[in-house]
């Protein structure tokens, strides 16, 4: 697992760099053995038969991901555009809900993705503090976030 970890992390970094000169190459395989070491993975057993489901519920989290940033998009424009500017900003505290810290690093970006929000903190257990520009309902907002991510999360990241 480690040494598909080293060529992943090799083969994303030349293909970023798009580079294929003998020093870019030693330098992508120094730095991705780096990242390797340094991140110690877990050894977890892999199970084929979670595959399809996994595969499925990351389909939907893209599609969800990408729903919410157009969606969120429009309504920050509206907002700005309004002469009145009806904002009014404050810091909602989310629970990731998800056992794995890869699954809250994902739904943190996934909620940073949205024009008009932001993950400012995560706690220890997973609490990610948001600021937004609409706090006024912050138990919808939770519900309303956080809901189907953490379904689909948790099918990705058992």
């Amino acid at each position: 697992m480690v040494y598909g970890m080293i060529v992943g992390l090799w083969l994303g970094y030349l293909a970023l760099t798009a580079n294929l000169e003998v020093s870019n190459l030693i330098l992508g395989l120094l730095i991705a053995t780096g990242l390797t070491l340094l991140l110690r993975p877990p050894r977890r057993a892999f199970e084929w038969r979670r595959l399809p489901a996994a595969l499925l519920a990351l389909g939907r989290y893209l599609f969800v991901v990408a729903y919410d940033v157009v969606k969120s998009g429009l309504v920050t424009a509206r907002l700005v555009l309004d002469p009145d500017l009806p904002v009014k900003p404050g810091i909602i505290a989310i629970p990731s809900g998800c056992d794995s810290e890869l699954a809250t690093a994902l739904s943190a970006h996934a909620i940073s993705l949205a024009p008009g929000e932001l993950v400012v903190e995560i706690d220890d257990d997973g609490v990610m503090y948001t600021h937004a520009l609409d706090a006024s309902r912050p138990t919808e907002y939770v519900a309303e976030a956080q809901g189907l991510r953490r379904k689909l999360l948790r099918k990705i990241f058992p």
